[in-house]
């Protein structure tokens, strides 16, 4: 499909032309209560899917939700990325839009930012660092910090150790190896939970720099169902005008 094609006209609210009925409707989410004002009928001309792409450590489940309750009629394809592939698959339209992690080259794209991730630390179950309940940067004084090839946190740690190997392709595989018993390695909280194992442990480190996720799609593609899913990431109703 031409990025920025017109897929359908999504109904933003209110009731459907041609005697849609109105009906309240209640939608839970695991983290917040979202209510809507009304469910619009669906429309005969709805199109789609409407492609979201995410990045690992992403949670968009809720916005999920409430886009099958509001617009049932247009499916929603949840596209996994890579950050290293999040900015061209905007650009090159294998998205319609992307839940990706900053930093991004804004060129042609607008972003709207959702939220800030803490920086952890994530280290074997059994070491000395899993005695506090948080860290500073100064605790990893000593310790092997492993950076793997798609690291996101982008920092240096002072006092650490550089890895003797190769770097290691991926985060998966940076916790496999400290899981092992070797080294540390520092990565968002929602990264860390993804790979979370028992026999690693992670801690969030205070004064490390932390990482932003943001809502981003080309602008000369907003179509309405773009403008949909900006609606419901920005809490607004079935009902809510822009």
């Amino acid at each position: 499909m031409t990025p920025g094609a017109s897929r359908g006209r999504a109904q933003r609210g209110g009731p459907a032309r041609g005697g849609g009925s109105r009906r309240g409707a209640k939608q839970s989410a695991p983290t917040q209560k979202v209510v809507f004002d009304a469910r619009p009928a669906p429309s005969e001309e709805s199109a789609g899917p409407f492609r979201l792409g995410a990045i690992p450590g992403a949670t968009p489940g809720k916005w999920i939700d409430i886009w099958k309750d509001r617009m049932p009629c247009t499916p929603l394809e949840l596209v996994h990325l890579d950050v290293a592939v999040q900015h061209a698959a905007i650009v090159d339209g294998d998205v319609d839009a992307a839940i990706v992690r900053l930093p991004l080259d804004r060129t042609g794209l607008s972003v709207i930012a959702l939220y800030d991730e803490v920086t952890v630390a994530v280290c074997p179950a059994d070491s000395a660092l899993t005695a506090a309940d948080e860290l500073t940067l100064d605790d990893l004084v000593g310790e092997v910090l492993i950076v793997p090839l798609d690291d996101v946190v982008r920092t240096e740690v002072p006092g650490t150790t550089a890895a003797a190997f190769a770097p290691l392709e991926t985060t998966a595989d940076a916790v496999a190896t400290v899981a092992a018993g070797t080294g540390v390695v520092l990565m968002p909280l929602s990264l860390a939970r993804l790979h979370h194992r028992k026999d690693a442990e992670y801690r969030p480190v205070v004064d490390a720099p932390g990482t932003s996720v943001a809502l981003a799609w080309r602008t000369d593609a907003t179509t309405e169902l773009v403008e949909t899913f900006i609606g419901i990431v920005r809490g607004r109703t079935a009902n809510s005008s822009r």
